[in-house]
């Protein structure tokens, strides 16, 4: 069969439940990962890093460190001088309620004269082997004089609280408002009830499977940088890089081979990486580092971390006047380079969620905390808004002696209202948000739930019902590169500047252009790890990757189409007015004369064509930025409890999702189901604890809880399509959906359970001990 055929570009084309073709590499254990790499003469790194959350760090002895065999140095924050502080690309968009700017203080790459969260690296000790790095990490020895911390937002803004930065008076970074005041107060004026209520997002270690690790070199003969370091985005990675180390961006090279997981956290530019570059220039060796398990607790930035307050204004009617969220934002010690985006602004836009509120006000206060920096977690802040407006929604029906699910449907944003601007500034294009809460119901079987909950009562456990209906605002529009090069071998790589951590970008990918251009799935290569290759990209991360890289590699596919014309017209002695290009193939319309592709490609390249003719099919474009989409969607969970432990079980989940067209149905769901385990995980279990000081109490898998295989049942996913008319794929991205569903339908699937028992509201996360304090009436 042609390879061309389309019955073989259908077997591997957009809508497939293609497997990944990245897996049996995987699985065979032949993955590269960071760790993996090895360089000739590299010598080894361990961060020295503080044991005391807030203090004066008057000196750093590293006389004994040196001492031990096999240590080549030992460096300093005074070393490190002349780096630039670690920048922050967001937070200069954002201004105080008065337009002042945000408190950004700098965040130095070792600490210099003051230590602001135990793990602050101090010291990066140099030595031959890993053990001898190890020993003499432990002989520094920091001078530090302890002072008090402020471990919380509420300790960091007390009147009086110790200063953390010098030049952040009271701990505030920012002040952060958004939305209409008086269209609120004129709402509530007009309310016949209000419901309000207090919900905490607890913060989290992020643990992905692979601990971050980095391998440097420079090469003084071209004066380059070369980190080699598991993240998001080689491309922005490269341009942060440069700005710290005061070089230009041509002089540094990010490579990323395959990485073991992110959620959000390896897009942050962390202090270990300038450090490294700089030992290996001072020293004219490679150097190597490996964070443990037990330091990524405390180095790794955390997620999460948001109080909040909703207040949900209904007319008598049980229509929506409007929603106001106010709270305080935990930032951690520095600011995540994208700092405060997750914490404020998609607070907002994702509470909207599928209804019709016409007023959304947002007033968050942010403050920096002696705690680990915090960064963004899968959803960024769109599962939390989505958590806040769905227990309103379900607390208010209580409330007003109401079905939460009629309060649904009233309100909800119908196709009808499409295009829909909603007062958060974000305009859905595209959905159908009642039909995709009916197709959930139905999956779900909640008509059957009575008899489910009176045979979990005969057993003696309490069983709870849930819905979550969600709507998400995927990341900010951004350039993406989409480069085509047809290879000698017979392959066509794809250049595209996100980059996959657990995706499965190649599959999907390949299936684009597959059916676009009818490349062959099997000779279709990707490469995202390389800037030297990349003329632009953002990295992936907020759910937009495939609306981002998809479009860019259908319009670099345009081009190679319209380059391919006058050499199709040569190859098949006809006018180029008169070539069409179908079914993966060039052809001379009305005829059934036609080259494809790829064989096309290879006639260039052994020159069969005139001078005048282009000269390659290879592409390099550049995509400008498709607006962000909107995936949606209903999770209904079903939670038996038992009384006498408070232990909470998820024995039901089913999940109807619109996430415009589904390219890998397949790959789909596997995103989906990791999500809502990180939901549960943070629903039932995940929580970081520090002490008064600033010491951690969740420092390892001993103290604290990930959810494990039977801590989730089998889910039932299905998808409703409607296609987003803002990018040319029809795609909305799915990749935090999961976390958007879970967390809503798991606690409100405990809250209905409990409710019997006079238990109104618990927080995340609703450990044992928690729900049997709440049984038990303790609170």
């Amino acid at each position: 069969m042609d390879e061309t055929s389309p019955l073989t570009m259908t077997k591997f084309g957009v809508g497939q439940p293609v497997p990944r073709t990245e897996d049996p590499v995987l699985l065979r254990g032949e993955g590269r990962y960071t760790d993996d790499l090895a360089l000739e003469g590299q010598l080894h790194a361990v961060m020295v890093r503080s044991t005391v959350a807030h203090g004066r760090l008057t000196g750093v002895d590293v006389s004994a460190a040196k001492d031990v065999p096999g240590v080549v140095a030992v460096f300093t924050g005074a070393d490190l001088a002349h780096i630039n502080p670690l920048p922050a690309t967001l937070a200069a968009n954002f201004k105080n309620r008065d337009g002042s700017p945000m408190a950004i203080p700098p965040a130095p790459g070792l600490a210099v004269d003051t230590v602001r969260y135990v793990g602050d690296p101090i010291a990066i000790v140099v030595a031959e082997s890993v053990a001898a790095a190890r020993e003499a990490a432990e002989a520094v020895v920091p001078d530090i004089e302890a002072l008090p911390a402020v471990p919380t937002p509420e300790d960091a803004l007390a009147e009086g609280a110790p200063r953390i930065h010098d030049g952040v008076p009271g701990n505030r970074a920012l002040d952060f408002a958004s939305g209409d005041e008086e269209a609120w107060q004129a709402a509530l004026a007009k309310a016949a009830h209000v419901t309000r209520l207090s919900v905490v997002s607890n913060r989290i270690v992020v643990n992905p499977l692979e601990p971050r690790s980095a391998l440097a070199s420079y090469d003084a003969e071209s004066d380059r940088y070369t980190l080699r370091v598991g993240c998001q985005g080689v491309f922005p990675l490269r341009n942060l890089l440069a700005k710290t180390m005061g070089v230009a961006p041509e002089t540094v090279r990010v490579l990323t081979g395959q990485v073991g997981g992110s959620f959000g956290m390896k897009s942050a530019l962390y202090p270990e990486y300038p450090a490294l570059l700089h030992a290996a220039k001072a020293l004219g060796r490679p150097v190597r580092w490996l964070d443990t398990r037990s330091e990524s607790f405390l180095s790794d930035h955390h997620g999460r971390a948001i109080a909040m307050e909703g207040a949900l204004a209904l007319d008598a009617d049980g229509r929506f006047l409007g929603v106001k969220i106010t709270g305080t934002a935990d930032l951690g010690a520095y600011l995540n380079p994208v700092a405060p985006l997750f914490s404020t602004a998609n607070i907002g836009k994702n509470a909207v969620s599928v209804y019709r509120t016409p007023v959304v006000r947002v007033e968050i206060a942010c403050a920096y905390t002696n705690t680990t920096p915090v960064g963004p977690y899968r959803g960024a802040g769109r599962p939390d808004g989505n958590y806040v407006m769905e227990r309103l929604i379900e607390t208010a029906a209580a409330e007003t002696g109401r079905d939460a699910l009629h309060l649904r449907r009233i309100n909800h944003i119908r196709p009808e209202d499409l295009p829909y601007a909603t007062p958060a500034g974000t305009a859905y294009d595209s959905g159908d948000f009642p039909r995709v809460l009916e197709a959930a119901l139905r999956a779900a079987d909640i008509d059957g739930f009575p008899a489910r909950r009176a045979q979990s009562e005969a057993e003696g456990r309490l069983r709870g019902l849930g819905v979550g209906q969600y709507c998400e605002v995927t990341a900010p529009p951004m350039n993406e590169m989409g480069g085509l090069r047809f290879e000698t071998d017979g392959t066509v790589t794809i250049l595209t500047g996100t980059l996959d951590y657990g995706q499965g970008h190649a599959t999907a990918f390949a299936q684009v252009l597959s059916t676009k251009l009818g490349v062959p799935f099997d000779r279709i290569r990707l490469l995202q790890g390389d800037s030297d290759q990349l003329v632009a990209g953002g990295g992936t991360g907020g759910s937009k990757s495939l609306m981002a890289s998809g479009a860019a590699i259908v319009e670099a596919a345009d081009i190679v189409i319209e380059r391919g014309k006058p050499l199709a017209a040569h190859a098949l002695e006809a006018a180029p007015v008169d070539i069409v290009f179908e079914d993966g193939a060039f052809a001379v319309a009305g005829t059934d004369r036609r080259i494809g592709v790829m064989e096309l490609a290879e006639r260039l390249r052994a020159g069969a064509f005139p001078d005048d003719l282009p000269k390659s099919l290879d592409t390099t474009h550049v995509h400008e930025a498709s607006p962000s989409a909107y995936p949606n969607g209903c999770h209904v969970c079903e939670v038996e409890i038992d009384p006498q432990t408070g232990i909470v079980r998820v024995v039901k989940y089913t999940a109807v999702n619109d996430f415009g067209v589904v390219v890998n149905p397949l790959l789909v769901e596997g995103q989906l189901h990791g999500g809502v385990v990180q939901g549960i995980g943070q629903a039932l279990m995940e929580r970081v604890v520090y002490d008064s000081e600033g010491q951690p109490m969740t420092g390892s898998f001993m103290d604290y809880g990930l959810p494990r295989a039977d801590d989730a049942p089998f889910f039932s996913v299905a998808n409703e399509e409607f296609p987003a008319t803002t990018n040319p794929l029809g795609v909305k991205g799915c990749g935090e959906a999961g976390c958007a569903g879970a967390l809503p339908s798991v606690m409100n699937a405990i809250v209905d359970a409990l409710r019997a028992r006079g238990v109104a509201h618990i927080d995340m996360p609703a450990t044992p001990q928690r729900v049997w304090r709440a049984l038990n009436g303790l609170g």
